[in-house]
């Protein structure tokens, strides 16, 4: 059997403008990258209306055995492009973190893929280095502003702006900087988050120009002073250099399927502890360039899919008119309690005991947001008749189809059935509506997502979180959407449940502003913003060959 990166290194890629003139885009309208990578200009967009459906991919709650969630969105493109429509799939860049981590390449797999894969699944356009770069430029001139005589009066001890490096470092977390003496800086304690969790990756995926990203990074909280008051990037001057080095960054990324359908590739925030979607402005850029636009949110569907409707379509205004459900027979046996090693043999009583994860999502975003949706089951070999019915019965239960997908063997062929499914879904009327409202208190707010979306009974706040609650809402930071960060293995904030729990609280032990992004931040349970590598990470398998090809990257 092929690898990915085989399979993708064997494809006939097309020239990007080639890919650029099926949407409609002239030689002047793009800036190469190379061969096959270029970004969108300015000018590509000028004057075009957005007219593209929106469609969401999102999941399960992921678990070891695999959901296929990118694999889907992209053979779902495929599978549109094949049945004739002019589609556009839009995507997250991946973080060198998971690629180098546990969880390898995050461009699709299969015949289901994104390609250049290799480029895109590490430095691809420097976006992310430009992200890190703009935070650290900021870090720095925090710091050197407290250094060279802190005309702000910014208290050292409350100081919320951290560093950041797009890697998987644990040793990082919490560290203590400025020690060498006098010439060394100002001793305090400090620590690195992932890119991907960076305020600025979050400010850069939700600005829709140049214009609005400036004023949101200058909106960023940075520190406070000694009276309490929040100090901003805008207060230390550092907006105007922030933007600059941020203004490539800006620009949607265009690069193909293996069969030659249009991808934009934005943005990276991660979904367990971000808002987890592509940028704003690729997917403001797909809806004028397409007829139907193929998107996905991270994780399950209680991170990506809420924060992609709560947060992004809030802030951009977006109204999707679609939302696709992935799983697997194999992960419901596993949130039923079957082991990994077992999960090939039929089991109709784990499938029974696992599908409440899958209903409970559903049932989310038909009944809480209000969207059509259908389920698209990546169906394996080992996968019975049995529990493929089993699956299908309980769905139908809920007014919702079951499509099976096979795009990872097939490519778009395998998806034409899902493709079929989803345009006459997005011919239905539906009623998209938010979870909760976000001018209500914050605990409101979490409270609703944590009921009406993970099925908890409450939640419980820690000391320091209460008072960081009550001194946001007293500065005015109270009215905006709430971003969850939590575990992705659980509708709870406890990754062994599995399935469907119920009766659980969430434990808020910590809440922030991102006041350039626009929203509040609780952090719920042991979750972190710097990850760290495994005990076997990827990148002892990736290499390079004489002929300087890699390998091991899928």
């Amino acid at each position: 059997m092929k690898t990915d990166i085989e399979i993708a290194r064997e494809a006939k890629k097309q020239p990007i403008l080639a890919i650029a003139r099926k949407l409609g885009l002239g030689e002047d309208d793009v800036e190469l990258y190379g061969k096959y990578k270029a970004k969108l200009a300015p000018s590509a967009l000028e004057g075009r209306p957005e007219k593209g459906k929106l469609i969401l991919v999102t999941a399960i709650t992921p678990t070891p055995a695999g959901e296929g969630k990118t694999t889907t969105t992209i053979g779902l493109a495929d599978g549109l492009s094949r049945i004739g429509k002019k589609v556009v799939v839009a995507l997250r860049e991946p973080s060198l973190g998971p690629v180098f981590g546990v969880k390898g390449g995050a461009a699709g797999g299969g015949y289901a893929q994104v390609v250049p894969m290799e480029d895109i699944n590490l430095h691809f356009t420097g976006d992310f280095h430009a992200v890190g770069a703009a935070n650290n430029l900021l870090a720095a001139m925090l710091d050197n502003h407290i250094f060279q005589g802190n005309a702000l009066d910014i208290d050292p001890a409350r100081v919320v702006w951290k560093r950041c490096v797009d890697m998987n470092d644990r040793q990082l977390r919490s560290i203590e900087d400025g020690l060498g003496g006098p010439k060394s800086g100002v001793p305090r304690k400090d620590g690195f988050d992932i890119t991907v969790a960076s305020e600025v990756m979050a400010i850069l995926c939700l600005a829709t120009s140049l214009t609005d990203l400036r004023a949101r990074l200058a909106r960023v909280v940075v520190a406070y002073n000694r009276k309490g008051e929040p100090v901003t990037a805008g207060d230390l001057k550092a907006a105007g250099a922030m933007t600059a080095l941020l203004k490539d960054a800006m620009k949607p990324n265009l690069v193909q399927t293996l069969e030659g359908t249009p991808a934009l590739v934005h943005g990276g925030p991660f979904a367990n502890i971000a808002h987890g979607c592509n940028s704003v402005a690729a997917t403001e850029a797909a809806l004028k360039l397409g007829d139907y636009v193929v998107t996905e949110a991270g994780f399950g569907a209680d991170l990506g899919a809420e924060k992609f409707l709560d947060i992004k379509c809030r802030v951009a205004r977006l109204r999707p008119s679609a939302a696709v459900v992935v799983a697997t027979v194999r992960a419901l046996k596993m949130h039923g309690g079957l082991p990994k090693e077992s999960l090939a043999r039929e089991d109709l009583s784990a499938l029974e005991r696992g599908l409440p994860n899958l209903l409970r999502h559903i049932s989310n975003i038909k009944n809480v947001f209000g969207l059509p949706a259908v389920v698209a089951v990546n169906r394996f070999p080992t996968d019975t008749d049995a529990e493929i019915g089993l699956v299908i019965e309980r769905c139908r239960a809920l007014g919702v189809n079951v499509c099976l997908s096979t795009v990872w063997t097939e490519g778009g062929k395998g998806g034409e059935e899902l493709a079929k499914e989803v345009v006459r879904l997005t011919a239905e009327e539906n009623h998209f509506r938010f979870c909760y409202d976000a001018a209500r208190p914050i605990k409101e707010k979490i409270a609703a997502i944590v009921t009406n979306i993970y099925g908890g009974r409450g939640v419980v706040y820690t000391p320091e979180a209460e008072a960081q609650i009550a001194d946001l809402e007293r500065l005015g930071f109270g009215k905006t959407p709430v971003c969850m960060a939590k575990t992705q293995y659980s509708f709870s904030d406890d990754p062994a449940k599995l399935g469907a729990p119920a009766g659980f609280e969430v434990t808020v032990r910590q809440v922030k502003i991102s006041a350039g992004a626009g929203f509040v931040v609780a952090l719920t349970g042991n979750i972190l913003t710097m990850p760290g590598l495994p005990k076997v990470p990827a990148a002892e398998q990736i290499d390079v060959d004489a002929a300087g090809n890699i390998v091991g990257l899928f």
